[in-house]
């Protein structure tokens, strides 16, 4: 449960809203991939299919539509980046969730190819995870190190201003 006092964030161990923000995050992050994937594939002329998303055997270098599916990864980890930040908001978690996309996605490809994964997928995960995670660091990091706004002291320079002329007067004066 999350609490706000003005823009400080007290956490506490909520499991319903980590199971919400890895369902979200996993739900978007296929959505993404599909739309992402949909373009690819126009690029390429091919057909739509979930092998494209799923199929490890279509992770190569060899033809345009091999190079668009890891390019189509690519792009989704950047979507993903920018999820973490929407979703998660927490440099912390960012690896956390990061890491349970791309393992849940090695599971569902080790179910849908009735195999394990080829060096390919593996390798494509690993650096996707990476750049997810680094990118959604970032930009969590970047939010969590902000300014934070002390209401009531604004104008906290000017006083800082006139309390140190005040004491220059009185010592030019002594």
């Amino acid at each position: 449960m999350k609490k706000l006092t003005g823009t400080f964030i007290f956490t506490k161990w909520d499991p319903y809203l980590l199971i919400l923000q890895i369902i979200s995050m996993q739900s978007l992050l296929y959505v993404s991939l599909g739309f992402i994937m949909f373009f690819m594939d126009n690029l390429a002329e091919t057909n739509h299919n979930l092998d494209h998303i799923f199929q490890y055997h279509e992770i190569h270098v060899s033809d345009l539509g091999g190079r668009l599916v890891i390019f189509a990864f690519v792009i989704n980890s950047l979507v993903g980046a920018s999820l973490l930040w929407c979703i998660v908001r927490r440099t912390k978690l960012c690896l956390d969730f990061s890491c349970t996309f791309h393992g849940i996605h090695l599971l569902i490809c080790w179910w849908y190819n009735a195999e394990f994964p080829a060096a390919s997928c593996w390798l494509l995960n690993c650096v996707c995870a990476t750049l997810m995670c680094v990118c959604g660091e970032f930009l969590c990091l970047k939010t969590e190190l902000r300014e934070i706004p002390i209401h009531g002291y604004s104008s906290l320079n000017t006083k800082v201003d006139l309390l140190i002329s005040v004491t220059s007067h009185f010592t030019n004066q002594l």
